[in-house]
């Protein structure tokens, strides 16, 4: 019999308002066990605020991980658009499989077309260098970035993201969303930096932009959506998630 570290995962992109109040407790139960300091209210309220949310199953239905993503003007910038990307969360067991992230590739693929002549963007806050990590390993392009000045147009966008929907907590000096008082923090084993860590140049870059993470400080970052800026890896599991849709 399988166990369940060894049960194929399902991925699925699925809209907020069909979730069943039994997804929601599972999504719930899912953040408790990777973070601190987040009340109920926080998270459903989030929650409410995105259209859609990638979810990882297994077999019987179950919730072993999910993303929670919405689409989003950019002030002041009339041609603007931005996937925001909200809760992520995948239990342990289950982190190897490419099934989330392949299928936030093809909602991804949906709004570039969707939204052709539109300057289009994924705008992502990050507390922990995994989720960063995602960034070099997606996109040929993408900030901030290790030896690289944020150009100035993203820099605009990224500032008036963040002023937008984090008022004081933004800091422009630094692009960081400053976490409230006891607020949500991913917990000290979710992913620890160790010195072996620091050998990535990703990994230290995140940590030297956003020394305030363990708290629960977030590194607002920005990758232009379009089919040329997606890597190989990107495309890999893209296809992947892709022919599971056509099967």
């Amino acid at each position: 019999m399988a166990t369940d570290s060894t049960r194929p995962c399902i991925g699925a992109i699925e809209p907020v308002a069909g979730l069943t109040a039994a997804d929601r407790r599972q999504m719930w139960c899912l953040m408790q066990a990777h973070y601190e300091g987040l009340e109920p209210t926080q998270f459903h309220g989030d929650l409410a605020e995105k259209q859609w949310v990638i979810t990882l199953r297994l077999s019987d239905g179950r919730l072993v991980g999910f993303s929670t993503q919405t689409l989003l003007p950019v002030p002041g910038h009339p041609d603007g658009l931005v996937l925001y990307s909200g809760d992520t969360v995948v239990a342990a067991p289950y982190r190897r499989t490419t099934a989330l992230a392949g299928f936030w590739g093809v909602l991804a693929l949906r709004l570039v077309d969707a939204n052709a002549g539109r300057r289009l963007s994924w705008f992502l806050i990050s507390k922990g260098y995994k989720t960063y990590r995602f960034l070099p390993m997606f996109f040929r392009e993408y900030h901030p970035r290790p030896g690289l000045d944020v150009p100035e147009e993203e820099a605009a966008i990224l500032d008036a993201l963040g002023r937008a929907r984090f008022g004081s907590r933004y800091d422009p000096a630094r692009r960081i969303v400053v976490a409230a008082e006891n607020g949500c923090r991913l917990r000290a084993d979710a992913a620890p930096v160790d010195a072996s860590r620091l050998d990535d140049p990703h990994v230290r870059f995140f940590v030297n932009a956003n020394p305030g993470h363990a708290r629960g400080d977030e590194l607002c970052c920005l990758a232009p959506l379009d089919r040329d800026n997606f890597t190989p890896a990107a495309w890999r599991v893209i296809d992947a998630a892709t022919a599971t849709v056509s099967s």
